[in-house]
């Protein structure tokens, strides 16, 4: 419970500096002197929902009862589908079936490479640390 409420603050105070951080580079490069405030506030939000969904939803890796492929595929499913919903909510992506295609194919590459660089990385750390164990 105590890392799920830090990373939850965590994940809200990322996702409202991507906020602040998107807004702001688009007045200065972008040119644009006003901002639509109910915009802001609409699209402000959905950072904020990210930031806490990404950032909440790698506690399934923590759940030891539970093997490798089911962590992943119930990490991927709250991923996915949070994001979807939130995005058609806020207008990020319209409604139809390409870009829900499109979105989709994506989202599948997108987390595959993620996955995958990750699975490589702990388990080359893993054989570092059997390695070291192994000498003392």
């Amino acid at each position: 419970m105590n890392s799920f409420f830090f990373r939850s603050m965590i994940g809200i105070f990322f996702g409202a500096f991507i906020a602040v951080m998107t807004t702001s580079a688009l007045i200065y490069f972008g040119g644009q002197s006003e901002i639509d405030g109910l915009l802001f506030i609409k699209n402000a939000f959905g950072y904020i929902f990210c930031g806490w969904l990404f950032t909440v939803t790698p506690l399934y890796f923590k759940i030891r009862s539970l093997g490798l492929p089911m962590q992943t595929a119930l990490h991927f499913l709250t991923v996915t589908i949070g994001y979807l919903i939130i995005s058609l909510l806020i207008g990020w992506i319209r409604i139809d079936v390409k870009n829900f295609m499109i979105f989709l194919a994506i989202a599948i590459l997108f987390y595959a490479i993620a996955w995958i660089v990750s699975y490589l990385y702990f388990k080359n750390e893993s054989k570092k640390l059997n390695k070291d164990l192994r000498r003392h």
